[in-house]
């Protein structure tokens, strides 16, 4: 367990660094000493397996590989590591989780079963599962795994009766929603959300350089004005615009000419249409989105089931007022038995906020 451990440890050491590829550790032990560590560092770079080996300090024949998933046996970006570790002389390989991609799907395993190598899998699995749960989603449907990240207060607000929304929760909550955008390929917030804040949708780490998320305005209608911040940004990563056909040509146009990519999306109920947005946004490699959107998008995307988990930050405050903004607005449920409902809850705390997290039960 403890060699596992640490091979799942340092796999975060690529959180927003690999998408679309999982995070990956592998830690070679002989003897009953570690002997070479790695993980997958970046999209395109060498997996975990090949930068263990390169770490090693002596001969790895006869070892034993801790990697947790399972090996590659097909050429993507790099050769397959199945392949290596037999040539490598590993006599045995721990693998925390068999690989959903349908060009490995146990080949990996049978590959080393075959060399005479053995193989134990589902070793600590579950904790696998979750450090690669954008992965495991993404990899089986071509669809972004969708985080929804909303602050309120004790009472349930987002925002004052004013609309100032800044700032609800503290300085700790703010500095892990960073590490959340650094996480993620891409960020969508609605055209509410811009024309109130005009938010940059940037990522801002203290301790090192932060990637910046690919940058998603729900727009339907084409509202939003070209010096917005987003669309003026020196950024690497690009912001994209998505209308229907309610908006007017020439904005489309100058939204291009300023850099920006729009998307037309068919009309749902005078709305983008969420689901066809996210197969589209699947096949550009976005595969995790952070919505930080306002109430109304947070209800429609909800409804319209794109939603895999909820991180809610709850700010000991106090605002009250009937037209104060709720984190979920629309149209609302009926009836209680009709409630989009939670499972797997964690609770964390940052200083005097607390993050309730969730999944989604989807048809619950």
């Amino acid at each position: 367990m403890e060699y596992m451990r640490r091979a799942l440890e340092l796999a975060k050491g690529g959180i927003g660094y690999t998408n679309p590829n999982p995070l990956v550790g592998a830690v070679i032990v002989k003897e009953g000493r570690i002997i070479g560590e790695g993980y997958h560092e970046a999209y395109g770079s060498h997996h975990a397996e090949v930068n263990a080996f390169l770490s090693a300090t002596e001969d790895v024949e006869g070892g034993t590989m801790y990697v947790t998933l399972e090996p590659c046996s097909h050429y993507g970006k790099t050769p397959p590591c199945a392949n290596l570790i037999v040539e490598k002389g590993i006599k045995k390989v721990v693998i925390g989780l068999e690989d959903p991609n349908p060009l490995v799907a146990g080949k990996g395993i049978k590959t080393l079963e075959e060399a005479g190598i053995e193989v134990v899998t589902g070793v600590l699995e579950e904790e696998g599962k979750k450090l690669n749960e954008v992965f495991l989603k993404y990899i089986t449907t071509n669809m972004p795994f969708v985080i929804m990240k909303t602050a309120m207060t004790l009472d349930g607000k987002i925002a004052t009766r004013t609309n100032a929304s800044k700032w609800i929760t503290g300085e700790l909550s703010r500095k892990y929603v960073h590490e959340l955008r650094h996480k993620v390929t891409g960020i969508m917030v609605g055209i509410g959300t811009v024309l109130a804040d005009d938010p940059s949708l940037t990522t801002r780490l203290e301790d090192r350089i932060g990637k910046d998320p690919i940058r998603i305005i729900v727009d339907s209608s084409g509202r939003i004005p070209l010096d917005s911040k987003v669309l003026n940004l020196k950024s690497y990563t690009e912001t994209i615009v998505v209308v229907t056909n309610r908006a007017a040509k020439e904005k489309i146009n100058s939204l291009q000419e300023k850099g920006a990519r729009v998307i037309v999306t068919p009309s749902k109920e005078g709305r983008v249409d969420l689901n066809f947005l996210m197969k589209e946004l699947g096949q550009r490699n976005i595969d995790s989105i952070l919505l930080e959107g306002g109430s109304e998008l947070n209800y429609s995307a909800l409804e319209e089931g794109i939603v895999d988990k909820v991180n809610a930050f709850i700010a000991p405050k106090i605002i009250g007022g009937n037209t104060a903004k709720p984190p979920v607005g629309g149209q609302g449920k009926a009836y209680m038995n009709e409630a989009i409902n939670l499972e797997r809850i964690d609770v964390h705390g940052f200083g005097q906020d607390i993050m309730i997290e969730g999944y989604i039960i989807k048809g619950g």
